[in-house]
């Protein structure tokens, strides 16, 4: 499809949002609005298959996200959003790289509800963040298993009180391949799902 490659081409080399000029930004935000336009899944949160998965991050506007770059001595590695339709969670994790065998990671995992077709309401529980070898860090589905069974970890690890770290997200473009999300605070979101 025409459109979603004119996105691609203008996310190429963006290194996720940390190197998007202001118009670059512009250009970027009008090949989503227009992607956006033939999205080919009209409910896409009722889209289970599709929705589920780990999805990995290409472009975003969130300088939340884009602000863990600023660790002295450290990189913004990978950032995966990793959702479990069928049980209404959402695990986000971004690598932080650098220093060698001090690489560290940020999580916050997640439940969601959808509250229309195409948006979820948010309610983040769970809070991590620490060196990848004192986790055990290896990938994201070994760590999303270990949440799942409790683990504690040797690092920042908290419970989150949902009712005060919620927010809200509408799913405007969902194919086999590609999501895009618009987030509560006017965050855009492009993900490639992780084979």
């Amino acid at each position: 499809m025409l459109k979603k490659a004119t996105l691609l081409e203008a996310i190429a080399g963006k290194n996720r949002g940390l190197l998007a000029t202001e118009s670059d930004k512009t250009a970027i935000l009008s090949a989503i609005a227009q992607l956006e336009d033939y999205n080919p899944t009209p409910r896409p949160v009722e889209a289970l298959e599709l929705l589920d998965g780990n999805w990995r991050l290409l472009y975003t506007n969130s300088q939340e996200l884009l602000g863990i770059d600023r660790f002295p001595f450290y990189n913004l590695g990978q950032i995966y959003q990793c959702i479990r339709a069928r049980t209404g969670k959402i695990y986000n994790i971004a690598e932080i790289v650098g220093i060698p065998y001090l690489e560290g990671m940020v999580s916050v995992a997640a439940r969601f509800e959808a509250v229309s077709q195409k948006r979820v309401q948010v309610k983040f529980n769970r809070f991590v963040i620490g060196l990848q070898r004192l986790i055990s860090y290896q990938y994201p589905n070994q760590f999303i298993d270990e949440i799942e069974s409790d683990k504690k970890f040797l690092a920042v690890d908290f419970t989150l009180q949902e009712q005060q770290q919620q927010g809200w997200l509408d799913i405007t473009y969902l194919d086999e391949d590609m999501r895009i999300g618009r987030g509560n605070v006017g965050s855009v979101f492009v993900l490639t799902k992780v084979k």
